[in-house]
């Protein structure tokens, strides 16, 4: 978050999709953003995500929408980015997943990525509030 006043992960989530939507041509859909404060160690995990996770869409999956969510609830933080691209089939695996993963897991939490040849691939992650 930039100096002086900090921005709400909501807003630097919004902003960040926006500009990454206009640079690339894709349609994002913004589900759900956090209604309330994130803490900040969170709110980095998140970003950091979230830009591996829009790096792999844009390498890899010829997606025409990404649809984001993120959420914060008494049960945890959690986050979903969506895409409709190629998607693939076997485990997930290499530098990006790994990198994702080991955000969520500082945060005590776990992230999966599921794909579906032909239809897709989901990054969920989540952490214990």
């Amino acid at each position: 978050m930039r100096g002086g006043r900090s921005r709400s992960l909501a807003q630097a989530l919004e902003e960040h999709l926006t500009e990454w939507a206009e640079r690339t041509g894709t349609v994002v859909e913004i589900w759900a953003l956090p209604g309330e404060d994130v803490p900040p160690r969170a709110a980095r995990a998140v970003l950091a995500t979230l830009d591996e996770a829009l790096s792999n869409v844009e390498r890899h999956s010829r997606a025409n929408i990404v649809s984001v969510a993120v959420t914060l609830g008494g049960g945890g933080l959690r986050m979903t980015v969506s895409d409709d691209g190629v998607g693939f089939s076997g485990p997930a695996a290499g530098r990006g997943i790994t990198a994702m993963r080991a955000h969520f897991a500082d945060l005590g939490g776990t992230l999966t990525v599921n794909g579906v040849m032909g239809g897709g691939t989901t990054v969920t992650a989540a952490a214990p509030r």
